[in-house]
């Protein structure tokens, strides 16, 4: 007797946090709500995405400024796919096993780059630990696509830690993007329960690889609050990126996407983050962004006008 499959169901979208008790999802307070996304700029870009085929982490990661940014034709590229190989406890990206690369995929990032008339871009990726270089060779490529393409658009890249992927780093750094940002995420202490599959001396080790093999590069991480840290923890996060170099740190509030992902400790207010970022500043970071909505490309083009002027008042351009 044949038996039927039902393919009509969607797979999970989290599989491997189904299992998860659920946790209670805190109601928000004003200062972290926004508006639906509605304006025609944000409609011209979404139909952009999708004829290219393109993901955004704007998209995939449920970003709350998503309605601001795509209004702006400001877009996250999300290379290598929608599907990560890793199930960080915080993170809304689909996970499972992905598909093999798209080798159109770089040309395309460079159209859409023009199309936008985009003078920065920030391109990500989800984590592909199934690759034998995490992925660096498709990152290069679509740097050298965009170069090609709009040479004067700068390019800032997102990438992911590369973990026990020797000498993936070197072929990205050597793509030579203009800011090279990998979040630290959280402290040390949470790093088990929140981002069990990565390592924070290897997390911090390879921004300060960044710096060592070119220091022409601009290099950026960026930390989330409201998961249980304390503020002790968070200033010695900010020492040891100082130590590695980093130019450049964001702080935004954790915000968690379902129940079956880690729970908000607590909502942090905005004179809180005010104070985090003052801190920071007087560490010797050239750019801080803290706030409850700051998320990693918020803002981008804007912050690296600033991080450019700053590094010249500094010490004059390299």
């Amino acid at each position: 007797m044949a038996t039927l499959i039902d393919n009509t169901k969607e797979k999970p979208r989290h599989p491997e946090k189904e299992s998860r008790p659920d946790s209670p999802v805190l109601r928000k307070p004003d200062w972290i709500r926004v508006k639906a996304p509605t304006s025609p700029g944000y409609a011209a870009t979404r139909a952009i995405v999708r004829e290219k085929k393109l993901h955004t982490v704007c998209e995939e990661a449920a970003c709350p400024n998503i309605g601001e940014c795509w209004q702006k034709s400001h877009a996250t590229f999300m290379i290598m796919g929608d599907t990560c190989t890793r199930a960080c406890a915080f993170c809304n990206v689909k996970t499972g096993l992905p598909g093999p690369l798209d080798d159109g995929e770089p040309a395309h990032v460079a159209e859409a780059v023009v199309e936008m008339s985009l003078q920065h871009v920030v391109i990500t990726s989800v984590d592909r630990d199934d690759l034998a270089d995490g992925g660096a060779a498709h990152f290069a490529r679509t740097i050298s696509a965009i170069r090609a393409a709009s040479p004067k658009t700068t390019i800032e890249i997102l990438t992911p830690d590369f973990l026990r992927k020797d000498g993936a780093a070197e072929v990205v750094i050597d793509a030579l993007p203009d800011v090279f940002n990998h979040n630290l995420e959280t402290v040390p202490r949470l790093y088990l329960s929140i981002r069990p599959g990565a390592r924070y001396y290897n997390s911090l080790r390879l921004l300060e690889r960044v710096k060592e093999r070119d220091p022409r590069i601009f290099t950026k991480s960026g930390l989330m609050v409201g998961l249980g840290e304390s503020r002790q923890e968070v200033m010695q996060v900010m020492d040891d990126l100082r130590a590695a170099g980093v130019d450049f740190l964001t702080i935004g509030q954790y915000l968690q996407p379902t129940r079956k992902h880690a729970p908000i400790d607590r909502f942090v207010p905005p004179d809180e983050f005010r104070s985090l970022e003052a801190i920071a500043r007087a560490k010797g970071f050239l750019m801080v962004s803290a706030g409850p909505l700051t998320r990693s490309s918020y803002h981008a083009d804007e912050d690296f006008a600033r991080l450019r002027a700053a590094r010249s008042a500094a010490s004059g351009p390299l």
